[in-house]
């Protein structure tokens, strides 16, 4: 599991965007760190916790279009 810390005015779909190039990972990020669930905008220097997370590449290509 990553650690990010956080910058002030980030959100959890800014910060999902950072560090997975998508805003779509918000949710796990969220249950990643349930003591900051109800947060909006964070102040700066909270450390959340980032989960690694598979790329959906693998599993949206046909098996000849993937990378190896």
């Amino acid at each position: 599991m990553l650690k990010y810390t956080t910058i002030q005015g980030d959100t959890w779909d800014g910060i999902s965007y950072k560090l997975y190039q998508t805003e779509a990972y918000m949710s796990e990020l969220m249950a990643a760190n349930p003591a900051h669930m109800r947060t909006v905008v964070f102040a700066a220097g909270v450390v959340l916790r980032a989960p690694e997370i598979a790329s959906r590449e693998a599993v949206q290509l046909p098996p000849w279009k993937r990378r190896r």
